[in-house]
């Protein structure tokens, strides 16, 4: 019997994640650029995915783009589709008893309630860059630090200092009040990320928090983030190595379902 690969292409705000499935369970390769829609990223995380399993495009029996940018891959892509319903059987694939999703990209947050695979409800927070990888990397730049140490960084937290706006520009004037006044930084990062959670919190229990609860995206590879929002949501948060590419793995497995037809 024939092999069935299929091409996931998720085009995020900031990042282009591309996963290749063979017979629907097995990951074939991966790629990433850090840029998203309206740049190359899209085609760069393409060519290096093809690169990397030393196939072409006509290779492929089914491609499925989601994401902010999906649309833009009309030439490539065999259907697009929503990025809600690709992180739920995203999630679902990785992590079969989920129930809760918390997706937080790099300008939306998206919360999902899993059934089986299937997204059965959601809220999305898309107007405001609080609580998402924006409103970090934003942060981060004001403290002079890399995004990528912040979880480093809040781990070695000793005191608790409230960061209680959750708009972005607010958030930042208080940074820098609470920086002029000589505060750890460590504790202005553990503060951050509990502001971050506290938003996330918010839009969950709109939808309904229920175990097994995963999260998703970018900030998920944030320790700091994942432990304040477990610590506001009185749950246990699983993360997979694979976060990031949670929404191309769940592109990916939608097009194995209609090159298998």
């Amino acid at each position: 019997m024939k092999d069935i690969y299929t091409l996931g292409i998720d085009i995020g705000s900031t990042a282009s994640k591309c996963v290749m499935l063979k017979n629907g369970a097995e990951i074939v390769a991966k790629s990433l650029i850090s840029v998203g829609a309206g740049t190359s990223g899209p085609q760069r995380a393409i060519e290096e995915v093809l690169a990397a399993a030393g196939m072409k495009r006509e290779d492929m029996d089914y491609v499925l783009a989601t994401g902010y940018g999906r649309n833009s891959l009309e030439n490539i892509a065999d259907k697009q589709m929503s990025e809600l319903s690709c992180h739920a059987r995203g999630a679902y694939f990785l992590f079969p008893k989920v129930r809760t999703v918390i997706d937080i990209g790099g300008q939306d947050v998206k919360i999902l309630h899993v059934e089986n695979g299937n997204l059965v409800n959601f809220q999305m927070n898309d107007k405001c860059a609080a609580g998402t990888g924006r409103f970090l990397d934003v942060m981060a730049r004001v403290l002079e630090v890399k995004v990528a140490d912040l979880g480093t960084l809040s781990a070695q937290s000793t005191k608790d200092v409230a960061i209680s706006s959750t708009c972005t520009v607010f958030a930042e004037s208080e940074v820098i009040s609470q920086l002029a006044q000589a505060t750890d930084k460590c504790d202005i990062i553990k503060g951050i990320h509990h502001s971050v959670a506290a938003r996330v919190v918010g839009l969950a229990h709109r939808v309904g928090v229920q175990d097994d609860v995963v999260m998703t995206g970018g900030v998920a590879q944030n320790a700091g983030v994942v432990k304040a929002l477990q610590e506001e949501l009185g749950h246990e948060i699983h993360v997979s190595p694979l976060t990031q590419y949670n929404g191309a793995l769940g592109a990916a497995l939608f097009a194995y379902a209609k090159a298998s037809k």
